[in-house]
């Protein structure tokens, strides 16, 4: 019988071929997961397929991912990013930076809307990257934000990954949700706070916005804080109904479609196209959401079967490290894995192995969760390998390097980073809010 080290070693040298040599990810990592099981188990190893398929395909908690991929998708193409932009505007006013700070609002809210960190820098990215550059700002404050905007949607609910961690942990998606807010309001005002005073000490890095000839009246004024607030009220309606119990996660993914639609019409942006386009891409993003799950996912259930949680277990306790610094390694290694695989993947692999022994030791998965979802945006976001950053290199334009994308992201993931130890060592953050609401 093969002992579990050496199967795991076999495994992770099998992975890193295969996405070396570019297959897609889901089938790749379901094929090693099935061509190792039958090596090691036999015929037996097929009896895992069916449980897996309907364990995968059949949740309730999973059917929320496409609605709110849909949601997404509609609002991207409804004029929402638009509006909120001047929204945000108007609110900031006329200080050195304003549109960096609105970037970082706004992406978020739209990356929060997609749900997964690769559409959300790339829809951010099409929207603002440009008007940044036509006004002067420097090329690496202009990445930054958006990367940093961009990336931070997946721990703004609703969140893709969030999801996945409560599918794959049989956790509370409402918690997980609802615990986020602090985290991601500490993250969203040190980034402010960050462009502020970089733009304070440089003032080259963003000029101030030149005084409109024809200045706002005060209808205009109104107008564009209504259609600001529509934009927002959506989230708010989501995640509103969550915490107020009126629906589930799922539910309130079919509550945010509706909304989207309602919004499409409002900024006379609902036709035909716009929504089979909307449908055609939600449905691409699906299907590879829902394949690369379920490959995750055989992958992951044959390595538990052959005991890779105590093997874990076993080398955490023979290493005798107190509870914090086991948390500390597996923090570690999922910053490392970022370098490598995205974001579903890393959820998909780490949560059902990392989480149980992580409330063996005492602590609370809601805050685990919340941990690895932060932990997950910065390395994918960490030079030189982080997966968003090539999103951000499609949606760049010509003449902007891999260089540069490095240096503008690297004081934004420090600043993520130490959000990451704050909340690592301030549980309350995360359970608190969610212990209050939902008792």
């Amino acid at each position: 019988m093969i002992s579990i080290e050496l199967l795991t070693g076999i495994l992770l040298v099998c992975i890193l071929v295969t996405f070396a040599l570019g297959a897609p990810v889901g089938l790749a990592l379901g094929g090693i997961a099935m061509g190792v099981g039958y090596l090691t188990w036999g015929d037996a190893l097929f009896n895992v397929i069916p449980t897996t398929l309907e364990g995968t395909y059949f949740s309730f908690i999973l059917l929320a991912i496409p609605l709110y991929i849909y949601m997404g998708q509609l609002l991207t193409r409804s004029g929402i990013g638009d509006a909120m932009f001047s929204a945000s505007q108007l609110v900031i006013g006329k200080i050195r930076g304003s549109l960096a700070i609105s970037v970082i609002i706004v992406c978020s809210m739209i990356g929060a809307m997609v749900g997964i960190i690769g559409a959300g820098i790339m829809t951010s990215g099409s929207i603002a990257l440009r008007p940044m550059l036509e006004r002067g700002y420097d090329k690496r404050l202009a990445l930054g934000v958006i990367m940093a905007g961009g990336g931070l949607g997946i721990l703004i609910p609703p969140s893709i990954p969030m999801i996945m961690f409560a599918s794959s942990t049989q956790n509370s998606v409402g918690r997980m949700f609802i615990g986020a807010l602090i985290p991601a309001l500490i993250t969203i005002v040190l980034l402010i706070t960050y462009v502020i005073i970089s733009c304070k000490l440089n003032p080259k890095k963003a000029p101030l916005d030149p005084t409109p000839e024809v200045p706002k009246t005060t209808k205009e004024k109104l107008l564009t804080a209504r259609d600001g607030g529509l934009s927002l009220l959506l989230i708010v309606a989501v995640l509103g109904s969550i915490i107020m119990g009126i629906a589930t996660p799922t539910e309130s993914g079919a509550i945010g479609v509706v909304g989207a639609i309602i919004l499409a019409i409002f900024f006379k942006r609902f036709k035909p196209k716009m929504v089979r386009s909307a449908g055609m891409r939600a449905a691409v993003l699906v299907s590879v959401a829902m394949w690369i799950i379920f490959g995750a996912t055989v992958f992951s259930n044959f390595h538990l079967l052959m005991g890779v949680q105590n093997m874990v277990a076993g080398f955490t306790q023979d290493l005798g490290l107190p509870p914090m610094m086991v948390i500390i390694l597996f923090q570690i290694i999922m910053l490392l894995l970022g370098f490598i695989i995205d974001e579903f993947i890393i959820v998909l692999m780490c949560a059902p192995i990392f989480t149980p022994i992580a409330v063996s030791l005492g602590f609370d998965p809601i805050w685990f969760g919340i941990l690895m979802i932060l932990n997950i945006e910065i390395a994918v976001q960490t030079p030189p390998y982080g997966f968003a950053l090539f999103y951000l290199k499609g949606i760049a334009p010509p003449g902007i390097t891999m260089l540069d994308i490095y240096r503008s992201v690297t004081p934004f993931v420090l600043i993520k980073l130490l959000v990451l130890i704050i909340v690592m060592f301030n549980p309350e953050l995360v359970t608190w809010l969610p212990n209050k609401l939902m008792n």
